[in-house]
């Protein structure tokens, strides 16, 4: 259950939106940041506050490859594997920092600290590879030490 603040806060967003609909995305990142993830309290809970079905608000959810609906680690690593960060190496850096988290892509480390996802386009193909943690977007990591030392600052940041 979400506090009171928080309902008020989100109630005021969507009372601002054209439609419910429209508010819908903040609405479960809200969610989503408060829980971690999107949990399925978390669809029941911004479909009442939307005025949407359940059903609605997952078919929203899992359209958005940036709300989870399952549990993902403090930090979030989106690899872009658009073609401009593909043909620029996303695939093997994708597989590099996979190696360094002993992880399979989709999976999360033992400790709960990093997801590894891929994702369709960070939108800074001038830049590619990109990868984004958290809000941070990183462009033209192109080397393992440059993957190591993003993913060192966010260890040491916990």
């Amino acid at each position: 259950m979400i506090p009171e603040t928080m309902r008020q806060e989100l109630q005021d967003r969507i009372s601002s939106a054209i439609t419910n609909r429209e508010a819908a995305v903040d609405v479960m990142k809200a969610l989503q940041t408060h829980y971690g993830w999107l949990t399925d309290e978390a669809v029941v809970e911004a479909a009442g506050l939307l005025g949407l079905s359940p059903l609605q608000v997952e078919e929203l959810a899992t359209f958005y490859e940036m709300i989870y609906r399952r549990p993902v680690g403090r930090y979030v690593i989106h690899v872009c594997d658009s073609i401009s960060c593909w043909s620029m190496g996303g695939e093997s850096l994708l597989r590099q920092i996979a190696g360094l988290l002993k992880v399979t892509v989709g999976a999360t480390t033992p400790d709960g600290l990093f997801t590894l996802l891929p994702c369709c386009c960070l939108g800074n193909c001038g830049q590619a590879p990109a990868m984004m943690i958290g809000n941070s977007i990183y462009g033209g990591v192109t080397s393992l030490e440059k993957a190591t030392d993003i993913l060192h600052q966010h260890r040491r940041n916990t």
